[in-house]
């Protein structure tokens, strides 16, 4: 098949896992005998220096006649003073809201290579295999903002429609899964939540009856996601909530930089990046961990393209280079070399076969 993917490299060490993350969906094209045109464009802090625009007209339209976006992370102390007048992430913002993406996946599964790589007991993490999907267009990361030398302000908003669409994306993944659904808000205190919860309560017993729900408030979702996280199958909950636990989650895998996230909308085009930032502190140094990048293509490959062989080829590279303790410097034990980006990707380049 031909496919049309835009590359969004970004800031700080984007460009370096999103190159790793390039190099593989290049090398599954030519295995599987398809055509992937992948462009690159500019985008975050970098576009902000060349375009004075962190989303420029041009990479917008790109990415809303690719088939799929390919993203690495942005932002960074240069572009973050308080009264800096763009930032990278209103570009990010915008760019999902103009894709209309918005249901965030961001599956947190530990790979039994990778059970000592957690900072949490061995016979808590082993096993974990679950899914957020967090609402990304709406809640107070898009609500009416104001500030003045004596307050702030932050509205939170959400309606009935967009509460229903992205809990049914979510129901479907538990509907393929084990059939279990955690739908995660904060009703004892907050309206959007009292709504998000009888907006979901309504919709499951009409249309998924078979899929077993579960209420729970933010704070004991937190708890309880490292306390019980194997009882988890599929997570839904709004915008904030959703990009603080998932942070979180991730290190049941043991680093950040594992999860990958695909962000979906009406169609087949999606928005694809690890959900970890730009690391500024390391970016140049060649150390980054790619495996998040390089996951989110398999994503990509799965949800946009329909070509599932295909992804789970490249997960099976992935997963094949972690038993093999192809590790990256947040990963690697004490005493073991760790690789360097460039490394991590040959190591996954390496083990990718032909399925049998």
């Amino acid at each position: 098949m031909k496919a049309a993917i835009a590359v969004l490299a970004g800031d700080g060490i984007g460009p370096e896992v999103t190159a790793e993350s390039r190099r593989c969906l290049e090398a599954v094209g030519r295995l599987f005998g398809h055509e992937f045109e992948l462009t690159a464009w500019p985008f975050g802090g970098a576009a902000i220096d060349a375009h004075a625009n962190p989303l420029p007209d041009a990479t917008l339209s790109a990415c809303r006649a690719a088939d799929a976006v390919l993203m690495g992370a942005i932002g960074g102390p240069k572009w973050s003073a308080p009264d800096a007048p763009l930032r990278p992430e209103t570009g990010l913002l915008r760019l999902r809201k103009e894709l209309g993406v918005y249901a965030n996946l961001r599956p947190v599964k530990v790979h039994p290579a990778l059970v000592d790589a957690s900072t949490l007991k061995p016979e808590v993490v082993q096993d974990v295999d679950l899914i957020f999907v967090r609402e990304l267009t709406g809640g107070i990361y898009f609500g009416d903002k104001h500030r003045d030398a004596h307050s702030a302000r932050d509205v939170c908003v959400y309606e009935v429609g967009e509460i229903e669409r992205v809990v049914r994306v979510a129901a479907r993944l538990a509907q393929a899964r084990r059939g279990r659904l955690t739908s995660i808000d904060k009703a004892n205190v907050l309206e959007t939540s009292r709504l998000w919860r009888e907006v979901t309560q309504r919709l499951m017993a009409r249309e998924f009856p078979g899929v077993h729900l579960e209420h729970m408030l933010v704070d004991a979702a937190a708890m309880h996601l490292i306390h019980r996280p194997r009882d988890f199958d599929v997570l839904v909950t709004e915008n904030m909530f959703g990009d603080i636990l998932t942070d979180e989650a991730s290190m049941l895998a043991g680093s950040l930089g594992l999860l990958p996230s695909a962000s979906l909308g009406e169609g087949r085009r999606g928005v694809y990046e690890p959900i970890h930032g730009s690391a500024p502190d390391i970016a140049g140094r060649h150390v980054a961990n790619p495996y998040g990048a390089i996951l989110s293509a398999a994503l990509l490959l799965r949800h946009s393209l329909g070509l599932e062989t295909e992804a789970a080829t490249l997960e099976r590279a992935v997963s094949d280079a972690f038993a093999a303790g192809a590790l990256t410097t947040d990963l690697a034990p004490q005493g073991q070399r760790a690789l360097s980006t460039t490394e991590a990707g040959d190591a996954v380049l390496s083990r990718l076969r032909p399925p049998t």
